[in-house]
């Protein structure tokens, strides 16, 4: 795939995450799509897995916006950095949020297959998110991983 069409992908599915709009966001999405997200601990594969994936994302932080600054390229794969801006909302993480809208360093991993997104890793930094958001990390951490 080339680089200008793995970007317009890239920045379609930046534009449908940031309406929080699941069925746009799939419409991008290969059969088979990996979403991958460290901070959080999660994997969803298949369409039905990344619609209860996102639906759960925007349900914890609806405001969510992305905007995506640069990026880097090969034959298969595009890397893009860039801020996410988002409220944590809700307890899902176990924590009571300080309302406050969280702007984060963000760096997401594309991979392509069949002209469409097959992979996603999205990373940012989890203890920069809590801190902003007025809440423990540990205690979110506990939440999503558990004991240690």
């Amino acid at each position: 795939m080339n680089g200008d069409r793995m970007v317009e992908l890239a920045q379609a599915l930046a534009a449908a995450k940031s309406r929080q709009d699941v069925p746009a966001a799939l419409a991008l999405f290969h059969r088979d799509m990996l979403l991958d997200s460290p901070a959080f601990g999660t994997r969803a594969q298949g369409l039905a897995e990344n619609a209860a994936a996102l639906t759960r994302f925007f349900t914890s932080f609806p405001d969510y916006d992305v905007t995506l600054d640069g990026h880097a390229h090969n034959a298969d794969t595009l890397v893009c950095w860039g801020t996410a801006r988002m409220t944590m909302t809700g307890d899902r993480f176990g924590v009571t949020p300080n309302g406050r809208r969280a702007s984060l360093p963000v760096s997401i991993r594309f991979a392509f297959e069949d002209d469409l997104i097959a992979g996603e890793r999205f990373c940012f930094d989890l203890a920069t998110l809590c801190a902003q958001s007025g809440v423990s990390t540990d205690a979110v951490r506990r939440k999503l991983f558990g004991a240690a």
